[in-house]
């Protein structure tokens, strides 16, 4: 078997054995890490993460720098480094590294200078919303689902086809770089791969297929950009990267303690953990709770469309001539970012940690809904005029209540996707297999079983969005260090969670629940009344201006006249 590293210098007979070992770097909303395994075992030896800054320039709108995102790339794989040399591990062993990312999230730069144009735009960020009220008025009956058919998608703000548009339309320096031919577009995928393998010296563009089909450009039949969709959206598609398959070698490294090595795998961070969870069967599917939440089921080779609010995506493709498989998606925007809003807005808690000791001294939200409904609200509702409430409140609620009902909301949000997922595909699941940061929350993971009414089952090695990019880049043709014969992959030991409430009491909270959604439905009207400072001014509508100020001037000359005349 393989070594497992506690952190003691191994002897050298152990470093022969480890064999080839595979780099993967998962690029999250909230977080970089950079995480090394061994390719026979899947076990992981060392990993660096560093946190991400996110940007509120306005409401609703969520940045984030792409030189910091780069560099932060680039500092975890030389920490990981350091780490494995004093772990006494040769990292010449290090075969291939693997990509995983947030999907959707926009960015646009200069391929002259190899600089962003402008700040990454992120996938929850809601400036968009105008732009998709603009886009609406152009389609037959204002049909969001009108192109579901080729894309998968609803028309939204989270997809990134919108949020180019909103580059286009807004910044100069896009508009002009565009003009020139010196502008390219990415997904972070692309972003990360074209600066690694030489940026504005030979560095490749290209995407994958899962990334590929975020964007709303893209057809997930012909796998091809679709010139409709790019007509539609007016965008060019000489910006686009190429798109290739999720396990294949894109590039080599140039730079760092890797420089050389093969970068050949390339995966949406939810397909990742679809991937790292072994759901290659038809019907597995699996929850990943990070800075949102989303339930994956793995349709096999056929596209399923949804008739309960989920969207239809590409779920892999392990190879160049290899088939691409499906998914349903149910995409929640807010799971772990509730967490860090109770720690970074509301400052109740000093570490997110602290979450769950303060839900734990309470066990119940008292009669406490929390809908953090952010961005809007996701599927199955894709209600981009919603916003987050709390309800129920009374004299008795304190903190702990709201720390409750906060993770109870991230619960409620799952029970959703799922009932709408058990109608799609008419076998309900039996279990549901979990991975991500918030799974270590021990009381969310017995909540979760409570509120859904079936097991809950944690990997106990929770990195698998890392490890699903890992597998796909040591699979890749030419690297072939991991072998993904179902028969090769290493059984995973698992920590299950039972439900231990009755059904009735579920039921009733999650009635409670839809509730509180409804009430926080309609809440948002598309162009709020500011003059884009934020200062909400009457004299921001010209036409209201004109009749408040004639109103006024009619008002004052007649008491003027009447004065005349006393």
């Amino acid at each position: 078997g393989g070594v497992s590293v506690t952190g003691a210098s191994m002897a050298a007979s152990d470093r022969v054995r480890l064999g080839a070992l595979v780099g993967a770097i998962d690029q999250g909303t909230s977080s970089t890490r950079f995480l090394v395994f061994n390719a026979r075992t899947a076990e992981l030896l060392s990993h660096h993460q560093i946190e991400i800054n996110q940007k509120f320039p306005k409401e609703g709108w969520v940045e984030q720098d792409p030189k910091e995102i780069l560099q932060s790339v680039y500092e975890c794989v030389e920490k990981t480094c350091e780490k494995l040399t004093q772990l006494n591990v040769d990292i010449t062993n290090i075969k291939a590294i693997g990509v995983s990312n947030q999907r959707e999230t926009t960015v646009v730069w200069d391929k002259t200078t190899g600089e962003p144009l402008y700040n990454a735009i992120v996938w929850l960020d809601l400036r968009t919303q105008s732009t998709v009220e603009r886009l609406l008025k152009q389609i037959p009956g204002k049909n969001k689902n009108i192109f579901k058919g080729s894309t998968g998608l609803p028309l939204s703000t989270y997809f990134s086809a919108v949020k180019l548009r909103w580059l286009l339309d807004n910044v100069e320096e896009v508009k002009n770089a565009v003009a020139d031919g010196r502008a390219m577009f990415g997904t972070i995928d692309s972003w990360l791969i074209w600066s690694m393998t030489g940026g504005k010296n030979g560095g490749v563009h290209c995407t994958d297929v899962t990334n590929a089909s975020r964007t709303m450009l893209f057809n997930i039949h012909t796998l091809e950009w679709d010139s409709d969709l790019c007509r539609f959206f007016d965008i060019p598609m000489d910006l686009l990267p190429k798109v290739r398959s999720s396990s294949e070698i894109y590039g080599l490294m140039k730079y760092g303690a890797l420089t050389g090595v093969p970068v050949s795998g390339c995966l949406g961070d939810q397909s990742a953990a679809l991937v790292g969870q072994m759901c290659f069967q038809d019907g597995q599917a699996k929850n990943t709770y990070g800075t949102g939440c989303f339930l994956l089921c793995n349709t096999g080779q056929k596209s399923v469309l949804s008739e309960h609010g989920l969207v239809t995506t590409v779920a892999y493709q392990l190879g160049r001539d290899k088939p691409v498989y499906y998914a349903l998606e149910g995409s929640v925007a807010i799971a772990g970012a509730v967490v860090r809003w109770l720690r970074d807005n509301l400052g109740i808690v000093k570490s997110t940690d602290e979450v769950e000791k303060l839900a734990a001294e309470v066990g119940t939200s008292y009669g406490c809904y929390f809908v953090p409904a952010f961005s809007g609200l996701y599927a199955p509702y894709w209600e981009p005029s919603a916003r987050g409430i709390i309800c129920g409140l009374t004299q008795f609620t304190n903190r702990n209540h709201i720390a409750f009902a906060a993770l109870e909301a991230v619960c409620f949000q799952t029970r959703e996707i799922l009932d709408a997922m058990n109608k799609d595909c008419g076998i309900p699941l039996s279990q549901l297999q979990v991975d991500g940061g918030m799974t270590n929350n021990k009381i969310l993971m017995q909540l979760q079983a409570d509120i859904l009414c079936i097991p809950v089952v944690k990997p106990s090695m929770p990195e698998t969005t890392a490890l699903g990019a890992a597998m796909a880049a040591g699979a890749a043709e030419g690297v072939g260090v991991w072998s993904l014969n179902p028969g090769d992959l290493t059984a995973v030991t698992c920590e299950r969670f039972e439900p231990q409430i009755n059904p009735e009491e579920s039921e009733f909270r999650y009635a409670r629940w839809k509730k509180a959604v409804m009430k926080s439905m309609d809440w948002e009207t598309s162009e709020p009344l500011s003059n884009g400072n934020g200062d909400t001014s009457i004299f921001s509508s010209l036409p209201l201006g004109f009749y408040i100020v004639s109103s006024m001037i009619m008002l004052i000359g007649a008491k003027y006249i009447s004065g005349i005349l006393k």
